[in-house]
């Protein structure tokens, strides 16, 4: 991912409470020889206090073809993305030339954790994994926990297999016109702004909130 410097992450600070209230991403892991990498959508949990820079819960289903290329090569990248639009080219156009000349482009926010995986396969540990990902996902409570050997999800711990990721690197991008000049920035705020999109609001948030920073 090119990062240019207008586009990096303030601080680890902007990264991390972004990523704060994100919990689905695709997990890539680099496939067996002769085969290409495994792009696997997934729900995770992100444990900030866990390392330098947190560490990743998840789990798949025991038959999921991803295992044989993770035990080959533990290394993993998680990407996030979202608060993404389309900006029209007349929105960007500078103010010495037409605005029908302007060049269109995407506005996003990404996040990529390169990551060791370990494979959990102990029935306690993979228990242990769940029951942290129903608090994050379920705070309001009301499933039964899951226990090795106990009902009712006991018997089911052994189709799934458990994931922890330790983060390794962190590598982020806000790309929101941080470089444009003030006119250029405020006429695409206020496109945003107009044109209510299902996006167009945390985007300009962005926009908006890294011009002040």
């Amino acid at each position: 991912m090119l990062i240019h410097p207008w586009d990096a992450a303030r601080a680890d600070g902007e990264w991390q409470q972004w990523l704060a209230g994100h919990d689905f991403g695709q997990l890539a892991v680099n496939g067996l020889p002769g085969e290409p990498p495994h792009v696997q959508p997934l729900h995770f949990v992100h444990e900030p206090d866990q390392g330098p820079h947190g560490r990743i819960l998840t789990h798949l289903a025991r038959p999921n073809p991803v295992w044989p290329a993770l035990e080959a090569d533990p290394e993993v990248l998680l990407s996030v993305v979202d608060d993404y639009v389309y900006v029209p080219g007349p929105w960007q156009a500078p103010p010495d030339i037409p605005a029908e000349h302007g060049v269109p482009t995407s506005f996003y926010a990404a996040v990529q954790l390169r990551c060791t995986a370990r494979i959990v396969d102990d029935p306690a540990e993979k228990a242990d994994v769940l029951n942290r990902q129903v608090d994050h996902f379920q705070p309001e409570g009301g499933s039964a926990r899951a226990a090795a050997g106990e009902a009712p999800y006991g018997r089911m711990l052994s189709g799934i297999r458990a994931l922890i990721l330790d983060v390794t690197d962190v590598r982020a991008k806000f790309k929101y016109a941080s470089h444009k000049p003030a006119e250029v920035q405020e006429r695409i705020a206020a496109g945003l702004a107009e044109r209510q999109g299902p996006r167009d609001e945390a985007a300009r948030a962005h926009q908006v909130r890294r011009r002040q920073d």
